[in-house]
Formats: structure tokens, sequence, C-alpha cells
């Protein structure tokens, strides 16, 4: 059996970030899968640069990612109630690419935070910020993880059990989904 195709997005650059933790884990849970890791370190999105230089080679190839992907995890942080400037230029940029490569992609969005609520509005930001691409969103459950400082261990695990099984849940979900897609 071929193995599945995933492609993970960190909605922050930093490498320590919790959300790039979470990221790991939700992998680690999946499963054995073939997974690349997308690089949203691109230029900011501008029209201006877009004409004279055309699509930058770093946007074709996350968007060819995207494409090849049989789904996209995306594990975004909230900042100031909304989706991450990086994560949101990822999306502005692809969206100039020739095709829509999240035309029917699966995807399965979590997230973390530093506050109580895990990041919940940056989730509903990054679904609506999604919605003109007609991605097909998991059916899994909804994971935030608050107080996400506090929910790793040294080794980039996470402690807290009920995350541990509702990520577990996530990712069965996903893998699922993905089978039943080549089924079809």
């Amino acid at each position: 059996m071929i193995q599945h195709r995933l492609l993970g997005i960190c909605g922050s650059l930093r490498a320590p970030s919790v959300n790039r933790k979470l990221l790991n884990e939700a992998i680690r849970l999946y499963g054995p899968a073939d997974v690349q890791i997308a690089d949203l370190r691109l230029p900011l999105y501008d029209g201006d640069l877009q004409d004279a230089e055309g699509i930058p080679q770093a946007v074709e190839a996350l968007s060819a990612q995207i494409a090849d992907a049989d789904a996209v995890l995306i594990a975004t942080p909230e900042y100031n109630k909304a989706i991450t400037g990086v994560l949101k230029n990822a999306l502005d940029w692809v969206s100039r690419t020739d095709a829509n490569p999240w035309k029917a992609k699966l995807v399965a969005i979590v997230s973390a935070s530093a506050g109580r609520t895990g990041g919940e509005a940056g989730q509903y930001s990054v679904i609506h910020a999604l919605a003109a691409f007609r991605p097909r969103m998991s059916s899994g459950p909804m994971l935030t993880v608050g107080e996400g400082y506090k929910q790793f261990d040294e080794d980039g695990r996470l402690i807290n059990e009920r995350y541990v099984d509702k990520l577990t849940q996530v990712v069965e979900t996903l893998r699922a989904e993905v089978d039943d897609a080549r089924k079809s």
C-alpha cells in the first residue's frame, strides 16, 4: 500500500513554538506517512513583486506540496484573536498560483496558545481564510491546547492525557478520511 502523503504547516516561524511541538506530536500520532513540512519563510505578498518577478519559487514549491499531499495538517497560533501574518501571507501567495491546490484538499487544523482558549479564534480565522479555496475540512474534533507553554515536556511531547486523546482522535479521523478518499 502507498503511504499517505501528509503536509504539515505551522503558522509560527519559531523553532521551539508550542504549535511546532503540537504539529510534531500530531505527525507522530498520525503514524506511518510520507511527511513534508512547509516552509513559510516567504516574502511578503506584493503585487508589484509578482508583476516584476512572477511567483517566487518558494511559493510554487509550497503550492506543489499542497497539491501533492493527501491531507494537510495545520497547527496555528492565535495572534491578537486572528490568523498569524505568516500563515495569511502564505495563503495569499498560494492563491496567486495558477492552480487552486486547496480545492477539495483534506485539511485538519489544531492550535495551541498561551491563553486558556488555546487559539480557538485563530482556528476559526484560518477556516475563514481557507473558505474561498473550498478545501474539505476534516470531520475530526476540534483541538485547542490552552496554556500551551505548560503542556509539553522537555522532549516536546504532550503531557496532558486529555489533549493527547483528543489529538489522537484528530489524526485517526484524518487518516481514515484519507483512506476513504483513496477508495473513491
